[in-house]
């Protein structure tokens, strides 16, 4: 199955990820716990010597160079070169009838790490992670003992330094893979699977496959489906292939389909919000006309006879859901609107007056703003014809300049204004989006940007 949404993050998105991961990542091995070391060696000319290395105290651990490359069927490996790390603790020795005890210190260097990160989506279509390989190697440890012996340890300092160096391998694997699952599995399960919008309706984010990693970039392909709580439904047509473009000017790029959009359509066209009703209550004063059959008597005198100087009421629906298309030129679509009007009886009963149908030209812009989508309609002259009448026939062109007006100024600012709340994109938490770019191509919406992560 196509995608109905695409989510790429670059290198530059990836660079990003893992300088922030890195710093996380620095502070956690900075509170490896190590266990004491007790064994026992034979020195020359002094015989079997027992040692303890007790209260191992990492002073801090620093992971000044790092990368994070793609590995295509695999996900991520994440280096690390020229790592460092100290650590202090206390030794004790005895041997013969001799007992002494001091402190030491232990200069770690040149550490290189190799971690690899499997991605993969659950039955939920949620995004997975986990440590599929880690390798750890310490190739130069520089240990110091103090005390009146420490004469003594300094003899059979390389046994020490290699089991201190076996130890930390061991943990900063222990430690890198914990990590993962524990605050980066957590984490990447922030990414919405599905956004409930308003009371009427939902995205459907959920990965039909796994992240695909690319020599250039992480892809996620999202359903990108538009749903109704109350009616989910089969959508009638599948989303077509999407041609990404190789942009690597941002650090993360969505690329929104006309499927995407589509479903919207028929999403609140199931769950009934395309029908709005115009009144004299919802013309603003600045239209300069009243809502009554005076005024469209003009056009039908037929009104006049029947329903004088009566209030009048417009109801306007969408008898399929509007189908919009995306090329280069930006968003446009024709919707077909239903307008029913009726009078207003003195005992608040309707009297049905006349059916019109109206087509009319609209285009979108797009934009983001706070990690939504938002945009606005521009529309066009509307055309009009009769589908039925209950008060005769009628020319409906002399009525076309009186409807423009007033879908313009009643119905155009109610739709710009959900618009206007936008609709969520597919964000990790604490993700703020900068450097918005948008461009339209054939069949889907690119919409480009920088990334900033805000710590707790």
């Amino acid at each position: 199955t196509n995608p109905g949404f695409v989510v790429r993050i670059t290198q530059a998105g990836l660079d990003y990820a893992q300088e922030q991961g890195i710093a996380i990542l620095e502070k956690k091995l900075a509170q490896l716990k190590l266990p004491d070391i007790s064994g026992d060696t034979r020195v020359l000319r002094v015989g079997k010597v027992h040692y303890e290395l007790s209260r191992l105290r990492l002073r801090d651990f620093h992971l000044p160079y790092s990368r994070i490359t793609p590995v295509s069927n695999v996900g991520l490996q994440v280096s690390i070169s020229n790592a460092f790390a100290e650590l202090d603790g206390d030794w004790r020795v005895k041997f013969l009838f001799i007992r002494d005890h001091g402190s030491f210190n232990l200069k770690v260097e040149n550490i290189y790490i190799k971690i690899i990160l499997r991605l993969g989506s659950d039955t939920t279509g949620r995004p997975t992670i986990s440590t599929s390989d880690c390798s750890a190697h310490i190739s130069k440890v520089r240990a110091l003992f103090s005390g009146k012996l420490g004469w003594l340890y300094n003899l059979f300092h390389s046994i020490i330094e290699s089991r201190l160096r076996k130890i930390l391998e061991d943990k900063v694997c222990e430690n890198v893979a914990k990590s993962v699952h524990n605050e980066l599995q957590t984490y990447i399960r922030t990414l919405p699977v599905t956004s409930r919008i308003d009371d009427k309706t939902g995205i459907d984010y959920s990965l039909v496959a796994p992240p695909r990693a690319t020599p250039k970039s992480l892809d996620a392909d999202l359903k990108g489906e538009f749903y109704s709580l109350a009616h989910r439904s089969t959508i009638p047509f599948s989303p077509l292939p999407l041609a990404f473009p190789s942009d690597h000017e941002r650090m993360v790029y969505f690329g929104a389909s006309s499927y995407f959009f589509n479903t919207a359509g028929i999403a609140y066209h199931k769950a009934g919000a395309l029908v709005f009703e115009i009144s004299e209550a919802t013309i603003p004063k600045e239209a300069g006309f009243s809502l009554d059959t005076s005024v469209f008597s003009a056009f039908i005198p037929q009104l006049e006879e029947k329903y004088p100087n009566m209030p009048m009421k417009f109801r306007l629906s969408t008898p399929t859901a509007p189908f919009l298309t995306i090329g280069p030129g930006g968003i446009s679509f024709q919707p077909i609107v239903d307008v029913q009007a009726y009078a207003i009886l003195p005992n608040s009963s309707l009297a049905p007056l006349f059916l019109l149908s109206l087509v009319r030209n609209v285009s979108a812009v797009i934009n983001v703003r706070s990690g939504r989508i938002v945009g606005s309609l521009d529309v066009g002259r509307i055309r009009l014809s009769l589908k039925d009448s209950a008060v005769g026939t009628f020319q409906v062109r002399t009525m076309q300049s009186l409807m423009n007006i007033l879908t313009s100024s009643t119905l155009l600012p109610r739709l710009n204004a959900r618009l206007d709340e936008g609709f969520p994109l597919p964000l990790l938490d604490r993700i703020q989006l900068s450097n918005i770019l948008v461009r339209f191509h054939q069949n889907f919406l690119l919409l480009g940007a920088d990334v900033r992560f805000q710590p707790q």
